[in-house]
């Protein structure tokens, strides 16, 4: 693939690709780009962001994942063996609504095999398998973990410590919104996207909280209630 409307992005992943092949010929299965590159935009990472995902045959092969500036351009490398990566495209975790767009939009550089294709079949196929209770029982986790760094955030505030306050606030605003994103099997292209899309941007501490209030009352509707037993606690 070359270099779509002169972009210099576009140039350097092009460049880091095929230097990989020339020193890991052997181990390398595919190699294709994510984020705001594969989407064919800026958003989410301005034209100074490059994310790389390089597929191995074995685990630990290839190229160590790394993050460098490449000619005035970010390059973020991920490396991966193919199984592993195949096993979390097949995992319905708490992060999914921030982790399917590498599954579902990659854009490849190299793939002579049609792997990024099997990568993408696979993860839609689970998505497909899914029960509704999964969903749930993930959004709880995600739950929690917004409930805690919302709380933790109030009592920072009330201790004046501003700072400190506004990035747990923050937390809580991702995890919410990941919360919305299971509930309504939506994922996102990033966290940004993320609060975004789910009116969290910008969301102060009453509404991140009256937020969370919605979301536990809606997951016990849904059978999964936030609060529960030692019993619970203890798989009893």
């Amino acid at each position: 693939m070359s270099a779509v409307g002169g972009d210099r992005r576009w140039s350097v992943a092009e460049r880091v690709a095929e230097a990989i092949q020339r020193r890991f010929p052997a181990d390398v299965l595919a190699i294709a780009v994510h984020g705001p590159l594969a989407h064919g935009d800026d958003d989410g990472g301005g034209d100074g962001e490059v994310g790389m995902l390089v597929v191995t045959y074995r685990p630990g092969s290839g190229p160590p994942p790394a993050t460098r500036r490449v000619d005035g351009v970010l390059v973020d490398l991920t490396v991966a063996g193919a199984d592993d990566y195949l096993g979390q495209a097949r995992l319905l975790s708490p992060l999914w609504p921030l982790t399917a767009d590498r599954y579902v939009t990659t854009r490849s550089l190299f793939d002579p095999t049609g792997w990024l294709r099997t990568l993408r079949d696979e993860h839609l196929g689970r998505l497909a398998r899914a029960r509704p209770a999964e969903f749930s029982t993930a959004a709880r986790q995600a739950w929690y973990r917004g409930s805690a760094a919302h709380a933790r955030a109030a009592r920072l505030a009330e201790w004046y410590e501003t700072d400190q306050a506004l990035l747990m606030l923050g937390e809580a605003r991702l995890a919410a919104a990941t919360v919305t994103g299971l509930l309504g099997r939506t994922y996102f292209r990033d966290p940004g996207d993320a609060v975004r899309r789910t009116g969290l941007a910008g969301a102060d501490m009453t509404e991140v909280g009256a937020v969370l209030t919605r979301q536990a009352e809606e997951l016990a509707a849904r059978g999964r209630p936030v609060d529960g037993t030692i019993d619970d606690l203890l798989g009893g």
